[in-house]
């Protein structure tokens, strides 16, 4: 029986190697629809989401550097 590296690569070669668009279309069909059943959100999970979304749209957070620079700073004065 094929271990799964085996059929990993094996799923690999076959997609790099296809020009069919159907087909490849439906492979990320598949993928997707796996995906999502992987993340399936509760309601309140999807609320803050949305929360977080709205609040990057108002331009309410922090650019990455800045978060750094404040940690860094804190962690100075421990």
């Amino acid at each position: 029986m094929d271990t799964a590296s085996q059929i990993k690569k094996n799923l690999i070669s076959r997609i790099k190697d296809s020009k069919d668009l159907s087909f490849l279309r439906a492979l990320q069909t598949i993928f997707d629809a796996s995906e999502q059943a992987l993340f399936q959100l509760t309601p309140e999970q999807s609320k803050s989401i949305e929360i977080g979304r709205d609040e990057i749209k108002d331009g309410n957070y922090f650019e990455n550097n800045e978060v750094i620079s404040e940690m860094r700073e804190w962690l100075g004065k421990k």
